[in-house]
C-alpha cells in the first residue's frame, strides 16, 4: 500500500479545534508577558509537541493493535518530524533563556504522560486525559515567562490563570455536547468548579500571584458558562469556538494586568 493514499491532513493536524485554543494560549500569554527568542523557541517547541499527539496516537493504537495500515507509516513518519522539530525549538530556548524555563515543565510532565497513556489506548476524550492535557499544556506560559528571568510567582500565576481556565472551560463544553444531544446533565456540579476556579484566583490575587483583571476574566467566563447554561444547548463547534473567544480574552485581560498592575 502506497502511503500517499493517505490524505496528509488527516494524519497531520488534530481536527478539534478547541485543543488549538488550549496550545496557543498560553504561548500567547507567555510571549506578551515576556516576549524573548527563548521564549518563541519554547513556544515553537510546545506547537510541535501539540501536534505530534495526533499522529502519535494513531501511530501507538495501531502498534497495540499490531495492525499495519497506510497511515501508520505515514503516522511514524510525521511523529519523528514533529518531535525533531519540537527539540529544536527546546535547545534553542535552553540556549537563550534567562532562568529556569524547565522547571514547571518538568513539573507538569506527569500530566503529559497521563494524557499520552490514554490517547494509547484511545481514550483520549475522557474527562481525566483532557483535564491532565490542558494542565500540562497551560505549564508552557509559565516556562516562557522564566525564559526571561520573570519571577517565579508571576510564572506559575500564568500557569494557574490558565489551567483554572482551561479546567473550568472543559467541564462546561462536555455538559453542553451532552446537552445537545439530549442528554440530561446536571448544573449544580459545573457551577461549583466555577465557584472553586473565582474562589481561588482570589486567592491569588491577594497572595500576589495573579492581577486582578485575570480574576476579571475568569468571572467573565463563569458567568458566560451560566448564561449559555440556562439557554437551549448550541451545536458543538459553538461551544468550541466560544471557549477558544474566552480563551484568549482571558489572555488579553491578563497580560494588560500584569503590565500596568491591574
Amino acid at each position: 500500500m502506497r502511503v500517499a493514499s493517505v490524505p496528509l491532513k488527516s494524519v497531520a493536524l488534530p481536527y478539534e479545534h478547541g485543543g488549538w485554543g488550549l496550545t496557543l494560549e498560553p504561548i500567547a500569554l507567555g510571549l506578551l508577558v515576556t516576549p524573548t527568542w527563548a521564549g518563541l523557541g519554547l513556544g515553537f517547541f510546545a506547537l510541535c509537541a501539540f501536534l505530534i499527539r495526533h499522529p502519535l496516537k494513531l501511530w501507538l493504537a495501531d502498534m497495540r493493535q499490531g495492525v499495519h495500515y497506510p497511515r501508520t507509516v505515514l503516522a511514524g513518519c510525521l511523529g519523528l518530524i514533529y518531535g525533531g522539530l519540537a527539540l529544536a525549538g527546546l535547545l534553542g530556548a535552553a540556549l537563550q533563556a534567562e532562568g529556569p524555563f524547565w522547571f514547571p515543565l518538568v513539573l507538569a510532565a506527569p500530566w503529559a504522560l497521563v494524557q499520552l497513556f490514554y490517547d494509547a489506548f484511545s481514550r483520549g476524550r475522557h474527562l481525566l486525559p483532557e483535564v491532565s492535557g490542558a494542565i500540562a499544556m497551560s505549564s508552557v506560559a509559565s516556562g516562557i515567562a522564566l525564559t526571561g528571568g520573570a519571577e517565579l510567582g508571576m510564572a506559575f500565576g500564568l500557569w494557574f490563570v490558565l489551567g483554572a481556565r482551561a479546567i473550568a472551560s472543559i467541564y462546561f463544553a462536555r455538559a453542553q455536547v451532552l446537552r445537545a444531544r439530549g442528554v440530561a446533565v446536571r448544573r449544580a456540579p459545573i457551577y461549583g468548579v466555577f465557584l472553586l476556579m473565582f474562589l481561588a484566583s482570589l486567592c491569588a490575587v491577594l497572595a500576589g500571584w495573579i492581577p486582578k483583571l485575570a480574576m476579571l476574566a475568569l468571572l467573565i467566563l463563569a458567568l458566560g458558562a451560566a448564561h449559555a447554561l440556562s439557554r437551549p444547548p448550541v451545536p458543538a463547534r459553538v461551544v468550541g469556538w466560544s471557549q477558544v473567544a474566552f480563551g484568549f480574552v482571558t489572555v488579553l485581560l491578563t497580560a494588560v494586568g500584569i503590565k500596568f498592575g491591574l
